[in-house]
């Protein structure tokens, strides 16, 4: 009987508990599309945002449809979007910007909305904020613009503003920029990557690259690494010193910190060659040419002209501590 009794009171603590758990996640959810990824974050050495600080007043409302757009941009503004078709194919920002831009290493973006506008060399101009996300909506996403004065629009540079208020005056926090890589002194070698790949990332982002569909096929739980669906050349993601940074810091998404890599720096160089070789894999054809000026071009941007005397495939791959190294010995700044 005493046994009994023990058991009672203990599923009635299971029972409360499940209840408010429930509570708790319907009292903080910001969106009627589930939310794909967690959205918390241990790292102590990055300011961290509370989404129950976010107002409740007309700019309050903004900030959650932005912070709504981040994680679930496809079924917001995809190609079958519920407010607008922009997006050229169904993945989401929090895909790179993860945890919806604030977490470390992983395109931070808690800071940018004070940093614009800013010159950007890859246009070779001044780019506003607004300017800087149409970036992203046209490159990874293969989309079009969004109207300045649109709702979509507002709500994202209302919730990069909010954002912005936890870094206070820190403005080189820990976390904001790519994880520092030492290079390799050969080139990155896509068929080693495509060894670590099988090993690392097959599992989630499949055998072709094709990422894995989430069950509601409005987006997807895994996105896709090449292929028409994926992001286009001129993206970020498509550089491999670029895409071996974030990749150290974040994958395997579910064992990887940036503290506690799973891969070395030559394995996620590798990897990004791999993924990023377009001999093998195909994808969007971009619609704009980037870096009008050769000195301000990123050493691992492998489309010509160049400033140097190096070969496309050795801007590609590497190795690219004799890019850098003929840069600075001309006093040009080498960037990646």
């Amino acid at each position: 009987m005493k046994g009994s009794k023990i058991l009672l009171v203990y599923l009635l603590l299971l029972t409360v508990l499940g209840i408010l758990t429930a509570w708790g996640c319907n009292n903080t959810a910001t969106t009627d599309a589930p939310i794909l990824e967690k959205s918390a974050d241990s790292i102590t050495l990055l300011p961290t945002i509370d989404t129950n600080k976010i107002g409740s007043d007309s700019f309050g409302i903004m900030v959650r449809y932005g912070l709504r757009l981040m994680y679930n941009t496809a079924y917001y503004i995809g190609p079958n979007g519920k407010n607008g078709k922009y997006l050229g194919n169904k993945m989401n920002c929090t895909n790179c910007h993860q945890q919806a831009g604030t977490k470390p290493y992983a395109f931070n973006l808690m800071s940018s909305h004070d940093e614009y506008p800013q010159y950007r060399a890859r246009e070779a101009k001044v780019l506003t904020i607004q300017e800087r996300v149409n970036n992203c909506v046209m490159r990874p996403h293969n989309g079009k613009p969004l109207p300045l004065n649109s709702r979509e629009m507002i709500a994202f540079v209302s919730y990069l503003k909010w954002i912005n208020t936890f870094v206070k005056d820190d403005k080189e926090y820990a976390g904001k920029k790519p994880l520092a890589l030492t290079f390799i002194d050969k080139a990155a070698n896509p068929y080693l990557g495509k060894i670590i790949y099988t090993q690392h990332c097959e599992r989630c982002h499949g055998i072709n690259g094709e990422g894995l569909m989430d069950i509601n096929g409005i987006t997807y739980k895994y996105p896709p690494l090449w292929g028409k669906e994926s992001y286009q050349p001129g993206s970020s993601m498509h550089r491999v010193i670029k895409q071996a940074q974030w990749i150290k810091a974040n994958m395997p998404y579910d064992s990887a910190t940036w503290d506690a890599p799973i891969l070395t720096d030559e394995d996620a160089l590798h990897v990004a060659a791999f993924v990023n070789d377009d001999r093998i894999h195909t994808r969007p054809t971009p619609t704009t040419k980037d870096y009008p000026n050769p000195t301000e071009k990123a050493i691992d941007y492998a489309m010509p002209p160049f400033a140097d005397t190096f070969s496309t495939t050795a801007h590609k791959y590497g190795p690219y501590e004799p890019i850098i190294k003929y840069w600075k010995e001309r006093k040009l700044k080498p960037t990646y």
